[in-house]
């Protein structure tokens, strides 16, 4: 037998075989072993036409450069701040990839970042030794004011945004929430209170049956049920399929997890 054994958003374990012949080409998660495609890792299998590719069901964040995240300031140092990313790792926002603006020698820094505070950052660096730099120079990258902030698997994100963004456009269609996902698994919400509930309600629910076919489909009604509305299902044909690389990434298009603002300084 040749071709695909398992359906996509089938959750396969490793070793599993995937795919017979050489149709199909392996990806993330997945490797060939003579004429057969097998699992590398416990995951939910994705079909992006002949790519097989595997999203893993749990996992640590580990930064990679470009990767747009949602960082923490858990300390102010004296050349930037420190922050937290969800991740074993700690980041570094230096002064100068701070702001557009010009921040003086010996300014309080506090004025800018704070303690707590929150920040859509893009990972510039990342060495060999996991230190991390980021930047706040770039369109939407910037201070998140209001709102509230959650945290979810980073292994779920691909799935909590859905293809071209598809999940997480409905579910700001439904509730009338700002929502950007970081792909660090940090996600900020801002809304009326009431809507932000039912979009903590609608993430919770997407990870706890991210594994499970007919996602969108449930989560479709459990918005309509929630908010009373007609929710209509956008569903995106353009070739590529998922915007998400779990292993992060240059190729991670943040457009379609993040709601930008054109606001650039702190």
């Amino acid at each position: 037998m040749t071709g695909l054994l398992v359906q996509d958003k089938n959750v396969v374990v490793p070793g599993e075989i995937i795919a017979e012949g050489m149709d199909y080409l392996p990806s993330y998660g997945t490797y060939r072993q003579q004429d057969k495609i097998r699992a590398s890792q416990l995951g939910l299998l994705t079909v992006d036409g002949k790519v097989l590719k595997i999203i893993p069901l749990a996992g640590r964040y580990l930064p990679r450069r470009n990767d747009v995240v949602i960082g923490k300031i858990i300390d102010i140092l004296i050349s930037g701040w420190r922050l937290e990313l969800n991740s074993p790792y700690t980041a570094v926002l230096n002064l100068k990839d701070a702001s557009f603006d010009y921040i003086a020698k010996g300014a309080d820094l506090s004025k800018y970042f704070n303690l707590e505070e929150y920040v859509i950052t893009k990972i510039v660096n990342v060495t060999s030794q996991n230190m991390i730099d980021v930047s706040c120079k770039g369109p939407g990258l910037r201070k998140l004011r209001g709102g509230r902030v959650i945290r979810v698997s980073p292994c779920k994100v691909p799935r909590i945004i859905g293809k071209r963004g598809s999940m997480v456009s409905m579910i700001k269609r439904a509730t009338g929430c700002q929502i950007t996902v970081g792909q660090n698994g940090i996600v900020w919400i801002n809304g009326e209170p009431d809507k932000e509930i039912i979009v903590v309600e609608a993430v919770n629910k997407i990870q706890q049956e991210a594994h499970i076919q007919g996602l969108t489909e449930r989560i479709q009604k459990f918005l309509e049920a929630k908010t009373g509305m007609k929710i209509e299902i956008i569903e995106d044909h353009t070739e590529g399929g998922s915007d998400y690389r779990p292993e992060g990434g240059s190729d991670y298009r943040p457009e379609g997890a993040a709601e930008y603002h054109s606001e650039e300084s702190p």
